[in-house]
């Protein structure tokens, strides 16, 4: 195999494909290249257009749920950065993981649920899908969304 395609072939191997970028939903670009990184937006969990599930984790959301959305997210936030880069094997690494989790009052899993973008970037992107994280607990989120997630990536430079 050629080197190009090989992050969407792995993204193949383990039955996902990248969905369409999801459109913004105000004054904003999904993702924007300044030098060598990539920044995207929140991504939220959408799917084919629509949320599955709202509410807040620890209530309506199981962390689990979450988790399995936080996920999603991640493949959102990968689907956006091939929007602006073309090839996602331009990716050099991701630098930083920030994710929000809509939350009840007294859930405090944040890190758990985020677990699912880091496991995705890592089973995507191996090496290169290592990176530092926050997640932050939130009163509530854009659709009433149980999680969004934004990724900053480095480009491969020459």
């Amino acid at each position: 195999m050629s080197a190009a395609g090989a992050v969407e072939a792995r993204l193949a191997g383990l039955g996902l494909t990248l969905p369409e970028v999801v459109p913004p939903l105000a004054a904003y670009q999904p993702a924007v290249v300044s030098g060598a990184y990539v920044y995207t937006a929140g991504q939220l969990p959408m799917v084919e257009g629509k949320l599955p599930v709202t509410g807040k984790v620890g209530a309506e959301v199981t962390a689990e749920e979450a988790k399995g959305l936080a996920r999603v997210c991640a493949l959102n936030a990968l689907a956006a950065v091939k929007s602006v880069i073309g090839d996602l094997d331009r990716i050099a690494r991701v630098v930083k993981v920030t994710g929000f989790v809509a939350s009840a009052s007294d859930f405090t899993g944040q890190p758990g649920v985020l677990n699912g973008a880091s496991e995705l970037l890592g089973e995507v992107l191996g090496d290169k899908g290592v990176h530092a994280r926050s997640a932050v607990g939130v009163a509530v989120l854009p659709l009433d969304a149980p999680v969004e997630v934004e990724i900053l990536v480095e480009l491969v430079q020459g």
